[in-house]
């Protein structure tokens, strides 16, 4: 692979990949609970802008630093990802799975913030790393705050709405800087989102319908059809018989992991 050509996570992000038109980018929704969410790219840009100044211009935060995320699939866990990594912020993922809590990368270091779901924080209370910053997130449908945070956290969503959606000046996100805790850098990242598209034949401007229960890793839900200039259904909770329907509901051209819908 000629890795001159293979684009690299900020290169996807508000400086390119998210900026400049209203078409929707990410559908998120739940089959469990009707829940249904459309970000346009700009929308998505704005909110992962107003994430990266929280963690730098409120946390201090940016290149060299270390957060965890304790989120499943989510447009809120999108937002938290596309804003550490436009600050230069290697992320540590944890993924839940079905026998337990299943880390990704190296959690051993010292985090400089943890972004947790609040519905979680309790079952996971022993497994939370320790960070200066932690926030909660409620995964509300409309983007609503919290009605009781936890002790120890602050609401992501109200801290993250005193900023503006324009992505702070700072020195720009090198591609061998860490893109996540395990040493990964943007440029490998990029790498393995192209990779990706390439395998599932994702082009350009296609509707890409993803199980949320099944691929959990943002390589997979998030960075693959951005690298792809592809949109994405995002979907928790899919109802396996009634995946054709959904995937025809949404327009979507390709299904994760079945092919063309």
């Amino acid at each position: 692979m000629n890795t001159t050509t293979v684009p690299h996570v900020p290169a996807l992000l508000g400086h390119g990949g998210l900026a400049g038109t209203e078409a929707p980018l990410l559908t998120y929704c739940d089959d469990a609970t009707g829940e249904r969410v459309e970000l346009s790219a700009s929308a998505l840009a704005g909110w992962a802008s107003r994430t990266a100044a929280l963690l730098h211009e409120g946390c201090g935060l940016g290149a060299g630093s270390r957060m965890a995320v304790l989120l499943p699939p989510h447009w809120q866990t999108a937002a938290v990802l596309l804003g550490a990594w436009s600050a230069g912020i290697a992320v540590s993922f944890r993924l839940a799975a079905t026998a337990g809590l299943t880390p990704v990368g190296d959690e051993t270091g010292p985090l400089d913030a943890v972004f947790a779901a609040r519905s979680r924080i309790g079952s996971w209370l022993e497994d939370v790393p320790e960070a200066p910053h932690r926030f909660a997130l409620g995964l509300a449908p409309d983007g609503a705050p919290l009605a009781e945070v936890p002790d120890g956290y602050r609401d992501f969503i109200a801290e993250v709405a005193r900023y503006t959606d324009s992505l702070p000046g700072y020195a720009p996100v090198r591609r061998t800087d860490a893109a996540s805790a395990d040493g990964t850098t943007f440029r490998e990242w990029g790498g393995v989102a192209h990779g990706l598209t390439e395998l599932i034949d994702l082009r350009p401007g296609e509707r890409l319908l993803v199980d949320a229960g099944r691929y959990e890793h943002p390589v997979q839900w998030l960075l693959t059809p951005l690298a792809a200039g592809a949109s994405v259904v995002l979907c928790a909770n899919l109802d396996p018989s009634g995946l054709h329907a959904r995937a025809a509901a949404e327009g979507a051209d390709r299904v994760l992991g079945v092919g063309r819908a």
